[in-house]
């Protein structure tokens, strides 16, 4: 290689150097619209994994608590709207390997404005819960003592806001390794429970994501083109 040659291929390369540096300390966003393709969390749990366990947690419970219509018959044969679940949500849980930081309040609205959305329950407002809670100095985990759930039955009563079932939220994962590569599930499981007779009902959702060290390792477990 001639010495010129070996200059431009030199400044070529400090070129490249400069434009990398310059591009670490620059950081770009976009606006992502309906239909475009949504990041993937990469070291961690993100909308990809929450949103379909929201959805399908909160769809099958309530839809095993559905009250058939009623027939009015003091005025005519007219279908009534069945009665709403009066319902207490509680909180969320998060019992996996990961911390899910602001996820947590995200997921909490989530259910929540499911549940609203539903139109087979009327959830209290979170303001309420959090106000009576505040009130008693009773942690959600300790409602289960029955001085407890008596307390705070009476004091969301005084507020207006008397409710008939509790509503837990609770995130877990399971983990299994692979050399590197690691796939996690994870886990919502909802809790629903009368506070009236104690009976328990519970809907869970489970998803599966893998972890690669790679695009080699990530393509290997998506099976290779050619291999179709």
């Amino acid at each position: 290689m001639s010495l010129e040659k070996l200059a431009r291929f030199a400044a070529g390369v400090s070129l490249l150097v400069l434009i990398a540096a310059g591009c670490r300390g620059t950081q770009y966003a976009r606006v992502i619209q309906p239909g475009q393709t949504e990041m993937v969390g990469s070291h961690a749990a993100g909308q990809e994994t929450f949103r379909p366990l929201i959805d399908e947690a909160v769809v099958k419970l309530l839809a095993r608590h559905e009250s058939p219509t009623h027939m009015q018959v003091s005025t005519g044969p007219e279908l009534l709207p069945p009665p709403k679940m009066r319902l207490c949500f509680v909180g969320v849980e998060n019992k996996t390997a990961e911390e899910i930081g602001d996820f947590k309040e995200q997921i909490y609205e989530s259910i929540d404005s499911r549940l609203l959305e539903c139109g087979t329950c009327a959830p209290i407002s979170r303001r309420y819960v959090e106000a009576g809670l505040m009130q008693t100095r009773i942690r959600p985990s300790d409602l289960f003592v029955p001085d407890n759930m008596r307390t705070f039955v009476a004091i969301m009563e005084q507020q207006g806001q008397p409710f008939d079932y509790l509503l837990f939220a609770k995130l877990t994962s399971g983990t299994t390794q692979e050399n590197k590569n690691y796939q996690r599930d994870y886990m919502l499981t909802l809790e629903l429970i009368n506070v009236q007779t104690g009976e328990q009902d519970k809907q869970s959702a489970m998803i599966s994501k893998g972890y690669h060290q790679s695009w080699i390792g990530k393509t290997w477990a998506q099976g290779w083109p050619w291999s179709k």
